[in-house]
């Protein structure tokens, strides 16, 4: 278990490997009122390009030099999270969906630990933001189903229940209107056929639809970078769970991250 011993949280470090870039932060956990949150700014490196294992696999051992140095952090050699864009299954990257194909086969855990010199555990990206925010956010104190859906490049989605991480849960491959839903539901889906907010919600009421007439989820979370946007398009979904923005946005990954370094990655309570 990784702890800070200068802190009454217990503190990890959690990394969030993106498209565009890779940041990281020291992250507070246990159950206080800052529980959640980062320890310091977050630290951010562009993806190296072309994104391929070894040097991506450096640019977190930048990013891990940088937050260890600093003030209050768990030590040097405690376990590292990692949130990835990919089914993630026992460490090995499984799909690539959004990210180099050159991925895929990849013992995605040990590249990392052996190149960073700790241990190193992985998960979806998806995954770990459904972790952060049915422990710290949205979902905080939330029983039964919770499926945390993030809208952008592509679709992700999380599902939790009664605290336990259901992983690898693909719902931006289901099919909607006869493609993959996130070619037509995606925030990029949006901005790339110029879709009005009304236009937009249509979509996403047929894709939600279809997720709840299938797992009658107790709790819909939205994240990704358009729940910044919530009065946009949450007003004009009908549905019979609620659905309700999500609160740690753009560190969702990492926290998430850290929760599976410090946790059993399985249990969000």
């Amino acid at each position: 278990m990784s702890t800070s011993s200068t802190s009454k949280y217990p503190t990890a470090v959690g990394i969030d490997v993106g498209g565009t870039g890779i940041k990281g932060g020291q992250v507070r956990l246990g159950t206080g009122k800052k529980a959640g949150t980062l320890r310091g700014d977050r630290f951010r490196i562009p993806t190296p390009q072309p994104a391929v294992p070894d040097s991506v696999a450096q640019t977190l051992a930048a990013i891990a030099e940088e937050l260890d140095a600093r003030p209050k952090a768990a030590p040097a050699d405690a376990t590292l999270g990692v949130c990835f864009p990919s089914i993630v299954r026992d460490g090995v990257c499984l799909s690539a969906n959004n990210i180099d194909t050159s991925w895929i086969g990849t013992d995605i855990a040990a590249l990392f630990s052996e190149t960073l010199k700790r241990p190193v555990r992985v998960l979806n990206d998806a995954d770990a933001a459904g972790l952060a925010e049915a422990r710290y956010g949205a979902g905080r104190g939330a029983q039964g189903l919770v499926m945390v859906i993030t809208l952008g490049t592509g679709i992700g989605g999380a599902m939790i229940h009664d605290g336990r991480l259901v992983p690898n849960f693909e719902v931006g491959t289901m099919e909607l209107d006869g493609v993959m839903a996130e070619q037509r539901a995606s925030a990029k889906a949006r901005e790339r056929e110029n879709l009005s907010w009304p236009e937009y919600a249509e979509r996403l009421q047929r894709f939600f639809g279809h997720l709840e007439r299938i797992f009658s989820p107790d709790l819909f979370i939205v994240g990704g970078g358009i729940s910044k946007r919530p009065d946009d398009y949450l007003p004009l979904l009908r549905l019979n769970a609620p659905i309700v923005p999500a609160q740690l946005v753009n560190n969702a990954g990492i926290v998430g991250a850290a929760l599976a370094a410090h946790d059993d990655p399985a249990d969000a309570n």
